[in-house]
């Protein structure tokens, strides 16, 4: 379970599981020295960007990340940052991808990534969204009554 973490203004757990496809589905990420030096680049990315990689795994033509960031990054722009630096790194060492990858890119555009929680489901949430208040207070003001948006 990841403990809670401090920015400068909040408190915050954010973890996201990422999904990121090697271009054409070409099979380049199953040599061990390349699995390697993507990990090593992502510890270097995450002492640069406070990113927490928690595990990372392959099947050779895309990976699987599950990472937490701080909540001054949005999604895409996660995702924005780890897929731009390991594809420059990536052709820096390994020169011989660029002859299986045409137009200098590394990786497909788009990707998956899903929140990921420690047990906590939605409904959890609505429930612990809807106790809040004091009981005189919902008597008090109605009108501040929660309400589903979704049926």
């Amino acid at each position: 379970m990841v403990e809670l973490r401090h920015a400068s203004h909040c408190v915050y757990k954010i973890r996201y599981h990422l999904v990121l496809c090697v271009k054409y589905r070409k099979c380049l990420l199953s040599e061990p020295k390349r699995i390697e030096y993507l990990k090593t680049l992502c510890n270097e990315i995450a002492a640069r960007y406070r990113f927490e990689f928690d595990t990372i795994g392959t099947d050779g033509d895309h990976l699987h990340i599950f990472v937490g960031a701080e909540p001054k990054y949005s999604p895409s722009r996660l995702i924005q940052i780890i897929k731009s630096i390991t594809a420059r790194e990536m052709f820096k060492a390994f020169p011989e991808l660029r002859k299986s990858l045409w137009g200098g890119e590394f990786w497909s555009d788009g990707g998956y990534v899903g929140t990921v929680g420690d047990g906590v489901t939605a409904d959890i949430i609505r429930n612990y969204i809807e106790t809040q208040g004091k009981p005189e207070e919902k008597e008090q003001y109605p009108q501040m009554r929660l309400f589903q948006f979704v049926e």
